[in-house]
């Protein structure tokens, strides 16, 4: 095996990291969070993929009603729903999907993903992260967690060309109560490694982003000003403070600036430049606006985007958030999951092709689980970490391939189980970030970057 790569961490956390907030705030520079990926340099291989895009079925999607349907199974276990042939002789898929059953050629499906965990927020870290939690079951995020897929990628391979390395949009995956899972930020690496986190609705008529937006009264000229005032700041406390205590503090006023002032990002957030008819493609909802957005951030430089499939209004009254359908699965399915999923994806596939973008960009479908094979008596499917489906496409991954298999009631895996370690260690050596290189922790202890192998099945 070959020796590791370092990678170095330096970014500086103090007692005047009050200034990050509050001290930019007073000057009229606040950004709400934006800026807090350290930028640390890659030191691996350039990878196939410039840039990678996660779309996140919070919840749970079920393999019978999406890429493992399961026709010649008792109907309490195949559900009432038909498989249909795909563009791939031999590879069917669940009816839901008529749109990606005809785009099968593109992607390559895994059937045997599994984290023989059944709880949500602890499969959902490991899925999100490549590292088992210590604890099967719903917690909270905490400071010791490992840091995310994104915050990893923006931390050591950052953008050249864009303010933004990661970024999660249009809301953090919670748990019913609204507390964040774990996974989804910089954990013990601190919060200068968490993505970018965007809390927005792109469907909505006056959809804007409040951080990319300069106050009436504050033009870029005045801006300038209040930089070199913050700057003028900063040599006054390095005159009483020595060292490289403020090191950071420099490189996040820089980013802010740079967001603030790049015309770039703020054309990317920018959907009114999109046609109609591009718009439509998507999907005029949250999921498929949301979608169609990532594409615009890889295009503007943007490394890693993780688009979380969105809450309804209302969703935790009806019982059944997101994909989560504990009852009701089948008209949860075909009236609000899946037509929107199968809308956007299929319409990201394409428009990546039309672009010349999919070869260099990697697509991922995942979920944190997937559904129990036999219905419940309320007419869903339970949680289910044996055995699920996942998705990915583009930047050399081949199309029409199935990878893995399930038994006959897609319960458990027969051929070829796949684990986060090595999804975690596909995705980031496709985008250039050697797997087993090590990166350095606050107090200078090294750490393997994943723990896994690559999928070498997909080429």
């Amino acid at each position: 095996m070959p020796a590791p790569v370092s990678h170095s961490f330096t970014a500086a956390r103090s007692r005047r990291d009050w200034l990050r907030a509050g001290g930019l705030g007073c000057l009229g520079l606040s950004l709400g969070g934006l800026f807090r990926a350290d930028k640390a340099a890659a030191g691996g291989p350039a990878g196939r993929a410039k840039s990678c895009i996660l779309l996140f079925l919070s919840g749970g999607p079920p393999q019978h009603e999406t890429f493992d349907p399961k026709p010649d199974a008792p109907l309490e276990i195949r559900g009432e729903f038909k498989d249909v042939p795909t563009s791939v002789p031999g590879v069917h898929f669940c009816e839901l999907l008529p749109r990606l059953a005809k785009r099968a050629h593109q992607f390559t499906v895994i059937r045997s993903m599994t984290t023989e965990n059944n709880a949500h927020a602890s499969s959902g870290y490991f899925m999100m992260t490549g590292r088992p939690h210590p604890q099967a079951a719903e917690v909270p995020a905490s400071g010791n967690d490992w840091p995310n897929l994104g915050a990893v990628v923006g931390a050591l391979r950052p953008s050249t060309t864009s303010p933004l390395s990661a970024v999660t949009l249009p809301e953090a995956v919670m748990n019913n109560p609204g507390i964040p899972w774990p996974g989804q930020n910089g954990g013990f690496m601190g919060r200068t490694w968490d993505p970018n986190l965007f809390q927005c609705d792109p469907a909505s008529p006056d959809f804007r982003i409040d951080e990319l937006t300069l106050p009436e009264n504050m033009p870029l000229r005045r801006l300038d000003d209040r930089r070199s005032l913050l700057a003028s700041l900063d040599h006054q406390l390095r005159a009483i403070e020595k060292g490289d205590a403020l090191d950071g503090l420099d490189r996040a006023n820089a980013e802010a600036y740079h967001i603030l002032t790049s015309e770039a990002t703020r054309r990317a957030f920018d959907l009114g430049r999109e046609p109609q008819s591009m718009r439509d493609l998507y999907g005029r909802h949250k999921f498929g606006q949301s979608v169609l957005l990532a594409r615009r951030l890889i295009e503007a430089g943007v490394r890693l985007v993780q688009v979380n499939f969105p809450r309804e209004p209302g969703d935790l009254q009806i019982g059944n958030p997101l994909w989560d359908t504990h009852q009701n699965n089948a008209d949860r399915l075909r009236n609000h999951l899946c037509p929107p999923f199968d809308q956007a994806f299929s319409a990201l596939l394409a428009d990546l092709e039309t672009r010349g973008l999919l070869g260099e960009t990697l697509v991922v479908v995942l979920g944190e689980f997937g559904r129990t094979p036999k219905l419940n008596k309320a007419g869903g499917r339970d949680h289910w970490g044996a055995c699920f489906s996942i998705a990915l496409a583009g930047a050399g991954v081949p199309g029409g391939r199935v990878l893995g298999a399930t038994d006959r009631l897609g319960g458990y895996v027969t051929e070829r189980p796949v684990r986060p370690p090595e999804l975690a260690a596909t995705i980031l050596e496709r985008l250039g970030i050697e797997p087993r290189s090590l990166f350095y922790d606050r107090q200078n202890r090294p750490h393997l970057v994943a723990e896994g192998n690559p999928l070498r099945e997909l080429g």
